[in-house]
């Protein structure tokens, strides 16, 4: 597999990465079982996956160790990026930027991952009551104790920004306050071929200061893969079934978009998929850019490692860009 750096600390990963988050976080829990999990972990390595995304909030804590299972036996095969910074409750989840709670969760993290070192450590989001710049130095204390290696920031998500703004506006804000404390390597956020809202600004400031950018739902939560079926339904404990483009009414009208991928698809072959054209998209982006598709079974993981072969021509990058914009809030 091509492979590729995150940002200027030029830490090898593989083309595409391997969110381990669908396997014991947010999505039904009938399909979350442990076994089944590490033999996909297993499955992405063997197809030259190395960045594995976790975060200690996804179980809360049964998501790293999982992973942990995995880098017990093959650490060396494996980038590994996992996330601090929020906590989860009864119902739900609260940030924590407290320079004496990092330490604490960077080692707890590294104890459940069974690693002495973690390859990209995140903040998942910052404390509105603890200045950033507090929380990103005693993150960049860690990589001064030998305990990780590089820093990350993941996107202010879209509920918190208010109507009519730039949906990045305080995600940049907020990496040019700690660029000045430490280097930021990687910015994760959302980005995909039906949600492009990175490309105005924020992936524009990546590229322009060598810093990695990992592009979280690339597949749109599944809906880009073509395997949902509107109306089909979701398990009550799965979030799509209470999103406003998983309804049975915007899933059918966004339908064109699947088929648009589905066509250029059939022009490489019986073989290649439309989440494969939607993964392939995002890697044309730039050589910063890592596509971290979820994954729950071997299968998948293995197809979204072979998108890393895949060449998008003019023609299929003009059919996309033509295709039409989604509808349906995504928050």
């Amino acid at each position: 597999m091509e492979r590729r750096t995150i940002g200027a600390t030029a830490l090898d990963v593989g083309a595409i990465g391997l969110g381990c988050m669908p396997m014991s976080w947010a999505y039904s829990r009938s399909e979350q079982r442990g076994d089944r999990s590490l033999r996909t972990v297993h499955a992405a390595l063997d197809a030259g996956v190395s960045l594995l995304d976790t975060a200690d909030m996804y179980g809360p804590f049964t998501n790293e160790l999982l992973v942990g299972r995995a880098l017990k036996e093959r650490r060396s095969d494996a980038f590994v990026s996992t996330k601090c910074g929020l906590l989860v409750g009864d119902q739900h989840v609260v940030a924590n930027g407290r320079p004496g709670y990092v330490r604490r969760a960077c080692d707890a993290s590294l104890r459940r991952l069974q690693t002495d070192v973690i390859d990209l450590y995140q903040l998942h989001r910052a404390d509105p009551e603890v200045p950033v710049e507090e929380t990103w130095g005693a993150m960049a204390e860690l990589v001064s104790a030998g305990k990780v290696r590089a820093l990350g920031l993941c996107a202010v998500g879209a509920r918190a920004v208010r109507r009519g703004a730039d949906l990045h506006e305080g995600t940049i804000r907020q990496l040019e306050r700690i660029q000045q404390v430490f280097p930021v390597a990687a910015v994760e956020a959302e980005l995909s071929v039906w949600s492009q809202e990175a490309l105005a600004r924020l992936l524009p400031w990546c590229a322009a200061r060598g810093v990695g950018f990992l592009a979280a739902m690339p597949l749109g939560n599944g809906y880009l893969t073509g395997t949902l079926t509107p109306g089909g339904g979701f398990e009550r404990d799965d979030p799509r079934a209470r999103h406003p483009r998983f309804t049975a009414e915007m899933m059918a009208a966004n339908q064109p978009i699947v088929a648009g991928l589905r066509r250029v698809a059939a022009r490489h072959g019986a073989e290649v998929t439309p989440a494969q054209v939607a993964l392939a998209w995002v890697l044309g982006l730039g050589r910063h850019v890592v596509p971290v598709p979820g994954a729950k079974r071997e299968r998948w993981a293995v197809e979204n490692a072979r998108a890393a072969a895949l060449r998008l021509t003019a023609e299929d990058l003009t059919e996309i860009a033509a295709l039409p914009a989604p509808r349906g809030s995504w928050d």
